[in-house]
């Protein structure tokens, strides 16, 4: 059984300052959980929500991925898990898999997230 949890910080309107926006994907490789959180105002903030949420169905949590102004993915295999960032959606997946591939087969995307900038 596959747990997802998230949360956003929510992002501030658009003033014409460049803002700085942070999220970060937990993982527990023991059942599967993970959390996510996005547009939180620093990485510390964002990989600390993830955990909370991620550690609501595990005590093993990490945080395999965190990005600023960008995406992240989370990939998962038969035996392993993989994370990448980028860009766009697309170019995370496509890490994530990427990387997942390393250590595991029959990888597959199961969470992405993007900040708002």
């Amino acid at each position: 059984m596959l747990l997802v949890l998230a949360a956003s910080a929510g992002a501030a309107e658009d003033d014409g300052a460049t803002e700085e926006y942070y999220g970060a994907i937990a993982y527990s490789p023991t059942n599967r959980a993970h959390g996510w959180a996005y547009d939180y105002p620093s990485r510390q903030a964002a990989e600390r929500r993830a955990l909370a949420l991620c550690g609501r169905h595990a005590e093993d949590c990490t945080v395999p991925v965190w990005f600023r102004n960008a995406c992240g993915a989370l990939a998962v295999g038969s035996d392993g898990y993989g994370s990448g960032w980028g860009s766009s959606r697309k170019s995370a997946e496509g890490q994530a898999v990427q990387s997942c591939r390393r250590y595991s087969g029959g990888c597959a995307v199961v969470r992405w997230v993007c900040t708002s900038r």
